[in-house]
């Protein structure tokens, strides 16, 4: 599955472009996080922060294991 992103996450111009949207919707969810006061929301924010630092690491996954 990894070996079908290679094209994708070499593409330094792509790879770039998706880095800066992930960063501005991490930004986005620390805000959330910061102001949230139900328990719920803190656990969404902390879930979907999560998912997009890992994201983030897609690249390097890719090119170890796929």
């Amino acid at each position: 599955m990894l070996s079908k992103l290679k094209g994708f996450v070499n593409n330094t111009k792509n790879w770039n472009a998706f880095t800066e949207y992930l960063d501005s919707l991490i930004v986005q969810q620390q805000a959330t996080l910061e102001q949230s006061q139900s328990i719920d929301v803190i656990h969404r924010t902390q879930g979907a922060l999560f998912t997009l630092r890992k994201l983030q690491k897609l690249r390097d996954e890719t090119n170890k294991n796929g």
